[in-house]
Order: C-alpha cells, then sequence, then structure tokens
C-alpha cells in the first residue's frame, strides 16, 4: 500500500447552515483515521459559542477540530489566514497519517482552498483611512451602494454590513481600475491535494427552514443574549466585523433597546434563512461537489457511510485509514 497516495487526499464537506454537516463529520471520523478543519468564519472567534453553535470543548477534546478559537474578537481574521493556517494543518495532519476533513459553511474559505486566491494590489492604508472615515460620515451603506453599481457580481456575495470585505473590494477597484470579480476569475491555481467535495443539503428548503427556526430557539435557551452582554461588557465594539455576524448584530440592538426580543429573534431567523439562500447559490457555482440530499440520508450515520463510498471511489487509495468495523 503505497500511503504517500493516500496521505495526499483532502475531504471537503460543505453546503448550507443547518444542513447537518458537523453531525455528518463527527460521525465519519469515528469511522476513518481523521481530524476536522473548521471551515466556518464566525468559529474562529474565541468567546463566541453560542452564537455560532460551536462544538462542545468537551466533544473537541475527543474528535479533534482545528481553526476554532484561533483569535479574539477584536482581530482580522482573512481568507488568506486562513488558507495559511489550513494549508498548515492539512500538511501536519498528513504527515500523521490522518484525514484532513474540512467541514464548514463558509464559501470563501472552500475556494481559497480549492481554487486559491486572488492576491491583488497591497493594502493602501491611506486609501481605507478616507474610506473608513466616509463610513463614519455617511454610512456604510454609502459604499456598499457605491460597491454594488460598480461590481453588482461581487456584491452577491457580500453582506451590506462586512465592512472589511467592502473597504477590500473599494481598494482593489481603486487600485487597479477592474472590479475584484473580474480579478478572481483569472486566477489560476491547482491544489496540491487530491479534493474530495462533498456537498449536504436539504431537497425541501421548507424543512431547512424549520431547522434554522429550531436552532434559534435553541441558542436563546442556551443563553445568546447573556453570551452577547459578555461580550460588549469585555469592550468589544458592535462595530466589529464579528459583531455583525448574524445573531450578534440583532442582540446588541435588543440590549440597547432598539428591538424588542421578539423582533430581535425574528430578525435572527429571517437574516439566517437569507445567509442560507446565498449559501446554496454560491456552492451551486462550485464545481465537483458531490450531493447528499438529506431526506436520503436522514442520520448522520448513513450519510457518513455514503461519504466513506465516495472517498474510497474517487481515492481508494485512503482504505488504509478506515477504522476496524467501518468498512462502507
Amino acid at each position: 500500500m503505497n500511503e504517500s497516495k493516500a496521505l495526499n487526499t483532502v475531504l471537503v464537506i460543505t453546503g448550507p447552515t443547518c444542513s447537518g454537516k458537523t453531525e455528518i463529520a463527527l460521525s465519519l471520523v469515528k469511522r476513518i483515521r481523521a481530524e476536522i478543519i473548521s471551515a466556518d468564519s464566525r468559529q474562529i472567534y474565541r468567546g463566541m459559542d453560542i452564537g455560532t453553535d460551536k462544538v462542545s470543548e468537551d466533544v473537541r477534546k475527543k474528535f479533534p477540530h482545528h481553526l476554532i478559537d484561533v483569535v479574539s474578537p477584536s482581530e482580522i481574521f482573512t481568507v488568506a489566514d486562513f488558507k495559511k493556517k489550513a494549508e498548515a494543518v492539512i500538511n501536519r495532519l498528513q504527515g500523521e497519517g490522518k484525514l484532513p476533513v474540512v467541514c464548514g459553511g463558509t464559501g470563501l474559505y472552500i475556494r481559497a482552498l480549492t481554487q486559491g486566491i486572488f492576491p491583488g494590489p497591497g493594502r493602501d492604508e491611506k486609501l481605507r483611512e478616507k474610506l473608513r472615515l466616509r463610513v463614519k460620515e455617511g454610512g456604510l451603506s454609502s459604499l456598499y451602494n457605491e460597491l454594488k453599481e460598480a461590481d453588482p457580481e461581487v456584491c452577491q456575495h457580500i453582506h451590506p454590513n462586512d465592512e472589511v470585505r467592502i473597504i477590500r473590494a473599494l481598494e482593489v477597484l481603486y487600485k487597479t481600475g477592474v472590479p475584484i470579480s473580474f480579478h478572481q476569475k483569472r486566477r489560476t491555481f491547482t491544489p496540491s491535494w487530491k479534493m474530495v467535495k462533498v456537498g449536504i443539503r436539504w431537497r425541501e428548503r421548507t424543512y431547512l427552514y424549520r431547522l434554522i427556526e429550531e436552532r434559534v430557539d435553541r441558542m436563546i435557551e442556551k443563553g445568546l443574549v447573556e453570551e452577547v452582554k459578555g461580550l460588549l461588557a469585555a469592550g468589544y465594539r458592535e462595530y466589529l466585523p464579528s459583531m455583525q455576524a448574524i445573531g450578534y448584530r440583532q442582540m446588541i440592538k435588543y440590549i440597547k433597546g432598539e428591538l424588542s426580543l421578539d423582533e430581535a429573534v425574528r430578525l435572527i431567523k429571517r437574516d439566517t434563512k437569507r445567509f442560507a439562500k446565498r449559501q446554496l447559490t454560491w456552492f451551486k457555482k462550485e464545481e465537483g461537489i458531490v450531493w447528499l440530499e438529506r431526506e436520503d440520508y436522514p442520520s448522520p450515520e448513513k450519510a457518513a457511510e455514503r461519504i466513506i463510498d465516495i472517498l474510497l471511489e474517487k481515492a481508494p487509495e485512503v482504505d488504509f485509514l478506515l477504522l476496524p468495523g467501518a468498512d462502507a
């Protein structure tokens, strides 16, 4: 058995929020020698646990997860940062004879690993400061509307509250005279590993939406309000990109008295559904994803069995990673 080939494979499990990716990945690592690398742009922040639906510390101790709790909510963590750290973990796990399982729904993170990233012009702090000043004077919406007019394609993937990415896109536009979406299409990148990509989704959108509503209700019951109050008390300002995440920005408005709790919860549910819809649209454009409909695999165990089948079909050399009794 040539182990060098087996250790050149990376499994990606992706899809929209509430599709069951985490539970399926956990079921999978019980059957194969592997560890999980989170591809979630919000779970990187320490102290933001309930609103990002992190796996518990007890579970992480038993089944190692990487790139969770990487930075404080006050720090900026870019796609390039993710790519660099994820690649380091992938190389280390492969060196240890383990399958890296990249699991998450942040499309840009997945694309960075599978297609590379557009390096673009360097940071221009003077330009960025001018743009930040415009945000203070006229609000972030003025910048977003300008970007939307110049580059409507990239705005399909940038939330109107994502100040960091809006400023970066305008920076590229001003520095090169060409929209960032055009640059992104021109990038050429061949991953160093064999990438096996599996997508998880629900065929019926109404069922996905019901699961989203139930998850938000659980977050409130677990203490999301108290978590956000604690973050604000610790000095993390509401304008930080981390604090603009779904769930956090609505709870901040509730805490400030701008919304009732019922209205804040309603908005979290609405915005999460919209986010899931954007994720599905994004992943439809990604090539090479083998999709599993959850209705066909109602339990995480059944889905994990199918993923092992797919893995062995596309990378049969990884069969030696299967744990005893885990043959698909």
